[in-house]
């Protein structure tokens, strides 16, 4: 049946049929000829994909936070290089929005929600942000009782926290909010 639906869609007979056997015609024998190099080459590229898929290899392009990039990832990377010796690492460490698209960044590592909803997320750990302050200048200007007293002191602030309008802590009666006045930011 699907023989004779290939003959006619081809226009030619590809078997002589006779009561005792079957045999190819020339036009047979060259479709064949051409179908089984088709199939190769199919098999071919199926395994070349394959080989791809078990030992990846080329140049992933990573971006990440300043702070958590070098902190975190970038230590990671000779031990993943060492397991993937095929594959090279282009580390972009930035506090920016990265366009993952247009400047072709294939993981982008980011601290905080994501804005985005056409992006495949997925949570990877805490990160914790702390503030801390020398004893000098705790002994200078006091040390602070709750996180309301913040706001009468200088601070020094990281570009994450800084990307608000506002930082927000929780504190012992709830949240709360202050407007940023960061004197240098990092």
């Amino acid at each position: 049946k699907y023989i004779a639906q290939l003959e006619s869609q081809l226009g030619t007979r590809l078997l002589e049929r006779n009561t005792r056997r079957q045999s190819l015609t020339d036009a047979g024998r060259v479709y064949f000829e051409e179908a089984r190099r088709v199939l190769e080459q199919v098999s071919i590229a199926e395994n070349a994909v394959e080989r791809l898929r078990a030992t990846p290899a080329g140049t992933l392009r990573v971006t990440a936070p300043t702070s958590f990039g070098g902190c975190v990832i970038a230590p990671l990377t000779a031990t993943f290089l060492q397991r993937y010796p095929e594959v090279r690492i282009e580390l972009d460490l930035t506090n920016r929005m990265v366009d993952l698209v247009e400047e072709g960044v294939d993981l982008a590592i980011r601290i905080g929600e994501i804005r985005n909803e056409d992006l495949v997320a997925k949570y990877l750990c805490p990160y914790n942000m702390v503030i801390c302050a020398a004893p000098d200048y705790l002994a200078r200007h006091g040390t602070p009782q709750t996180p309301a007293d913040l706001v009468d002191h200088l601070c020094l602030s990281h570009t994450v926290w800084t990307a608000r309008h506002e930082w927000r802590m929780p504190g012992v009666e709830g949240e709360v909010r202050w407007k940023r006045h960061a004197v240098l930011r990092c």
